[in-house]
């Protein structure tokens, strides 16, 4: 255990998104969203639960306010519902009533001194927008980056911390590639790839708007969330389970990082394995997609900071896989296992390996360059209806940010902030309201969703007011 403190500016916060939280579904004019729509058809959602009412939050700005102040935090993550905003997803329809509802939040924030981190998508896709292909349809980009422009324009003068993506891994592989998400598309060798292009283009295009019209008024930063575990090799000494572990890696945090961070492209390991299973798999092409040289200049460096959110790790090791049918997850060629001695949570395969934490900052330190760092998500689910008591989501807390501060006190990484997922209970995507990973519990049963600060609260704004872990006092 290792005792000390963050840099004097160092950013905590909590962490929420808008379809997590907010209720009102179809409040003052919003327009439905991809998972209203699913959420609506029964069996798609554990309990059959949806966000229709969620935390209520667009409902309680002052209560949700308070809580943040009382918590001590100097930021608060959040993300605006694009369909509450445009409820077409085209600003030809803009909702003056979605519009309220976030400044007032916006106001409230920066008037309790708290830095608003924006996300301009966590998932909840305008229906409309998605009748017309999704993120398959290239128009996308076009139209994100019309509604991140409004955002900047209308929110950027107080926001100075704007991030595009919430893990577009999870969008192109889970929505499109597993199809367990909305919207549920299941092409797990082509689709992936494909939309992952587009994403990457979104994001730059957004990032070039920012640059060219805000960035000399309003002074703020631009980034994105990506989603990684740490990958731990199965047995360190065999460079084939290093190499593969290093793989897992380039597909899950590459795919992104690589283009935004390194040189405008993906991974070269990615580049050889897709591009040579395609080849095997007598395609004309590779199924992973090609940046034109304007392309890759266009998106090399389109982010001020390096944001990523993690929950656990993974033990990897080589593996043979097979051609058909073609998949995303075949193409990496890895087999993945836990530890079973890992403690285990309310998500299937989150488990707490805090040490994995270190490790892989200090990887993304390595890889990347030693970037200004944010962890914009991490904490563990529990699944019980109260867990005012939960000594278990402390211990995960303490033993990451422990590890954590390892990584900045010891081994030089650049960590500049440290946000929790998540501010209070919410409505946790397929799992429903089952796993619980507020630092605030909600009461769900009660209409007026009362909150009540957790152990954990009072834990975590210990170490905010101390800025991390001094030394105990004799």
């Amino acid at each position: 255990y290792f005792y000390g403190t963050f840099p004097e500016d160092f950013l905590w916060g909590v962490s929420s998104s808008a379809y997590q939280v907010e209720g009102g579904w179809d409040a003052d004019g919003k327009g439905p969203s991809i998972w209203d729509t699913f959420t609506h058809v029964p069996g798609n959602i554990n309990n059959d639960d949806t966000g229709d009412v969620a935390c209520d939050s667009y409902n309680k700005v002052e209560e949700d306010l308070y809580m943040l102040r009382a918590l001590g935090v100097n930021s608060y993550r959040f993300s605006l519902s694009w369909p509450r905003i445009f409820p077409t997803g085209r600003n030809n329809s803009i909702n003056s009533h979605g519009v309220d509802y976030y400044n007032r939040l916006i106001n409230g924030l920066v008037a309790s001194n708290i830095t608003p981190v924006v996300t301009l998508y966590h998932w909840d896709l305008p229906q409309a927008l998605q009748d017309e292909g999704g993120w398959e349809n290239s128009t996308l980009i076009e139209l994100f980056d019309s509604f991140a422009d409004f955002c900047f324009q209308t929110f950027g003068d107080r926001v100075k911390f704007w991030l595009t993506f919430n893990e577009p891994h999870v969008v192109a592989w889970v929505g499109y590639g597993a199809g367990e998400v909305p919207p549920n598309v299941n092409d797990p060798g082509d689709a992936p790839y494909r939309v992952a292009h587009t994403l990457l283009k979104a994001h730059a295009r957004v990032y070039h708007t920012y640059d060219s019209k805000y960035r000399a008024s309003q002074g703020g930063i631009v980034s994105l969330s990506l989603n990684v575990d740490w990958a731990e090799p199965k047995t360190p000494s065999d460079p084939r389970d290093l190499e593969a572990a290093d793989r897992y890696l380039q597909f899950l945090l590459g795919w992104f990082a690589h283009p935004i961070f390194k040189n405008g492209d993906y991974p070269d390991v990615m580049k050889w394995k897709v591009g040579n299973r395609s080849d095997l798999q007598n395609l004309p092409s590779s199924r992973l997609p090609v940046f034109t040289a304007e392309e890759r200049d266009y998106i090399r460096g389109t982010a001020d900071v390096f944001c990523f959110n993690t929950y656990t790790s993974k033990i990897i090791t080589h593996a043979t896989t097979r051609l058909r049918p073609f998949s995303y997850e075949h193409d990496q060629e890895v087999s993945v296992s836990v530890n079973s001695s890992w403690p285990s949570s309310a998500v299937t395969g989150h488990r707490a390996v805090a040490w994995g934490m270190r490790r892989l900052l200090n990887w993304i330190k390595e890889e990347y360059g030693n970037p200004p760092i944010y962890v914009t998500e991490n904490g563990v689910g529990i699944k019980t209806d109260s867990d005012v008591d939960d000594n278990a989501r402390i211990f995960y807390y303490k033993t990451y940010i422990d590890e954590a501060l390892k990584a900045y006190r010891l081994d030089g990484v650049n960590l500049r902030g440290y946000v929790a997922w998540s501010f209070m209970d919410n409505f946790e995507w397929l799992s429903g309201y089952d796993p619980r990973f507020g630092l605030h519990q909600v009461d769900f049963d009660n209409p007026n969703r009362p909150r009540t600060p957790k152990r954990s609260a009072i834990y975590y704004s210990e170490i905010i007011r101390n800025n991390g872990i001094p030394e105990p006092m004799d």
